[in-house]
């Protein structure tokens, strides 16, 4: 026995199931996730319950749970479900609890309605009418014909609502700010008569501003003029504009291939459209573009400084105590709590850097700052501190990991130093440089802590990219894919009907992290072919 434990065979069985055992963790973790999240765009049935005291009920079957009773046998074992009744501007709230031997009936009817709002959630009921003010345009089944015709036009509407307010007036708005901001300044300089054209520049963009603004109210009213009158399942009547509608299907009534053309649907307004309902409803595109943008900043300032520090530390710096501890350092930086970053990047980089570039460069627009708060450049620069000591490490393993003949080879062929290093020992170590960039980006895409400090907010107005001059806004707050899940699991008003979101949005962070990671990965490796074919 003693001779078999020496052998190691047990530590290699001992590791290889604690490997199984991790990978199977994460498996589950994965698939829990999955289920939970791509589950949620699926369009379940309505159902009317009916209780045995005659009250009503109506939405969608959201889960199911046993009620702990101890002194109730195996038999006598008592459940409840979780109905998702909607309607929160009627009932107040969206789920209702109901015991299972208190349930009457159950039925689904086929005429069953789901109505997605911008607003107040899902809308469970019958359409009774279609009205254009006083006029009645349709009842009944003739008015679910009429509305799933009017919501493309619908739709077409609120795009165009949604261009004139932030593209048309939100760039015209720039416009007079930026201007307002050189008329101060020209005023206190006392430059009339450049004083004057601004003034006419500005009067011409108040113009244009009141032209888009006039149009925007007629295409508002437009929208609002088409009411739709649903009746709940108790009686309740309920006019909904037009204007407000998303989307209209009968659960009941569709077959699969119906089913899964709503899911699509759902699911690409998930990826591609703005969030609603404290961002527990609509999509997460600029949670999802705020996040890829932030990480890619960060590679590009994390690459260089990282590449450099490890070629000074393995290839010109005296290596001696002054070199070990520097190493030291950047090993422990490695530990550090990812808020501790987020407090040096709001006293350093905001506070000191930023308001500094205020007072130099944007005096004018005092004491509204412009880079002195949080912003995605800021936010970025922390990140990149923050994972600067992986790329520091890897790279030097990379370096060192080349062979000192090739080195020595160079140099005695003629090269320099520096024609050595660029051309012979950075493409060898390439891999391990990317390896290093890998490690960042992931831990980078997933870190929330720091952000909250220095730039990431709840629901950013306008893309730290846009039409307006100069096109990429790195002072802008943005939104992030982990901040949202923090937000929408925590901090929500509706926890509940928000779970799902969690989910999705977990889902979703998942495969953008691996998304860019096989990027980078595959960059890699078209590298390691080109410059191993090239320098062996």
């Amino acid at each position: 026995m003693r001779d078999f434990w020496k052998s190691g065979d047990p530590y290699a069985w001992l590791t290889g199931a604690a490997l199984v055992f991790s990978l199977l963790m994460v498996g589950g973790l994965l698939l829990l996730i999955i289920t939970k999240g791509l589950g949620f765009f699926w369009p379940s049935r309505v159902v009317v319950i009916t209780l045995k005291d005659g009250s009503k009920y109506m939405g969608q079957e959201a889960g199911s749970e046993f009620i702990p009773t101890p002194e109730a046998r195996d038999s006598a074992k008592k459940y409840r479900i979780r109905l998702k009744i909607g309607n929160r501007d009627i009932y107040g709230l969206d789920f209702k609890w109901t015991n299972n031997d208190e349930i009457a009936t159950t039925t689904y009817p086929p005429d069953a309605l789901v109505i997605e709002r911008t607003e107040w959630g899902n809308m469970y009921g019958f359409i009774t009418a279609i009205k254009d003010g006083e006029k009645t345009l349709g009842v009944q089944d003739a008015s679910t014909d009429m509305l799933k015709t009017l919501l493309p036009e619908n739709k077409k509407l609120r795009k165009k609502i949604t261009a004139i307010e932030k593209d048309d007036l939100g760039g015209i708005s720039t416009q007079i700010e930026q201007l307002r901001l050189q008329l101060n300044t020209l005023e206190k300089e006392g430059k009339q008569s450049q004083t004057q054209r601004v003034k006419s520049d500005i009067e011409a963009l108040e113009k244009r501003y009141n032209d888009k603004e006039l149009t925007l109210v007629k295409l508002k009213q437009s929208l609002g003029a088409i009411h739709v009158v649903i009746r709940s399942v108790d009686g309740m009547v309920k006019e909904l504009p037009m204007g407000s509608v998303v989307r209209v299907y009968e659960p009941n009534n569709m077959g699969v291939p119906a089913k899964t053309g709503v899911y699509v649907s759902k699911f690409w307004e998930f990826i591609l459209e703005q969030p609603r309902e404290a961002n527990t409803e609509g999509g997460v595109f600029p949670a999802i573009f705020g996040t890829v943008f932030m990480v890619l900043v960060m590679s590009i300032v994390v690459m260089p400084f990282g590449v450099l520090a490890a070629v000074y530390l393995k290839e010109y710096a005296r290596q001696g105590l002054m070199v070990k501890i520097v190493r030291i350092c950047v090993n422990n930086l490695a530990g550090v709590p990812s808020m501790v970053f987020g407090v040096f990047g709001l006293g350093f980089f905001i506070y000191g850097i930023g308001g500094t570039i205020d007072v130099l460069f944007f005096k004018s627009s005092l004491p509204t700052p412009t880079f002195g708060t949080g912003g995605v450049l800021w936010a970025s620069l922390t990140l990149t501190l923050l994972t600067l000591p992986v790329v520091i490490v890897s790279t030097e393993e990379g370096l060192a990991a080349v062979p000192q003949d090739i080195k020595y080879g160079s140099l005695s062929l003629g090269a320099n130093r520096f024609e050595t290093l660029i051309h012979i020992i950075i493409p060898a170590a390439m891999p391990g440089i990317l390896t290093g960039l890998i490690l960042a980006i992931a831990r980078a895409a997933g870190e929330v802590a720091p952000l909250m400090l220095t730039g990431v907010v709840k629901l950013a107005p306008s893309l730290p990219i846009d039409t307006n001059f100069p096109f990429v806004h790195l002072e802008r707050k943005f939104m992030h894919l982990g901040f949202h899940i923090y937000d929408v699991g925590f901090q929500s008003p509706n926890v509940e009907a928000a779970k799902p979101m969690v989910y999705m949005t977990t889902f979703l962070l998942i495969v953008i992290v691996v998304f860019l990671n096989l990027t980078a990965i595959r960059i890699r490796n078209h590298l390691k072919k080109k410059y191993t074919s090239s320098v062996f």
